[in-house]
């Protein structure tokens, strides 16, 4: 199979010179997008229940169950039926809500970036992000 080129990023800071819009959340947007989704990649999006669970590690316990379950080559042919189907060159940009440099604290546990790692291990491929980075902690003087 081809190698999709693939990144992530949220809805709020997406621009449409980053590439092909994709949903991968449960919900819709509550707020109006200044661009029209590519499609929805529905193997990697989380499940309702999946979005219960408060604690990092069984979150992505759970998160990585679903996607091993659903297939490695599966999810390929999913994201390349929408890249297929893209008028726009570049990568497909996952989308999800979670702006790594608001969440306090600090961190990156948010499926997008499960996702990320996954596909890495999986794949070999990079994904990168192309939101805010999390905040780091300032510089200490001395």
């Amino acid at each position: 199979m081809t190698t999709l080129e693939l990144a992530t990023c949220t809805y709020q800071e997406f621009t449409p010179d980053m590439g092909t819009p994709v949903r991968s959340t449960a919900g819709h947007p509550r707020f109006p997008l200044a661009y029209q989704l590519g499609g929805h990649a529905k193997l990697i999006t989380p499940t309702r229940d999946l979005l219960k669970i408060n604690a990092r590690d069984a979150y992505e316990f759970g998160y990585r169950r679903l996607l091993n379950g659903n297939g490695l080559d599966n999810i390929r042919r999913e994201l390349a039926r929408i890249a297929a189907a893209s008028p726009v060159d570049g990568p497909l940009v996952l989308l999800c809500f979670d702006r790594f440099d608001k969440l306090s604290p600090p961190d990156d546990w948010c499926h997008r970036s499960m996702f990320a790692r996954w596909y890495t291990e999986q794949t070999g491929d990079e994904v990168p992000e192309l939101g805010s980075r999390p905040r780091t902690a300032p510089p200490t003087l001395f």
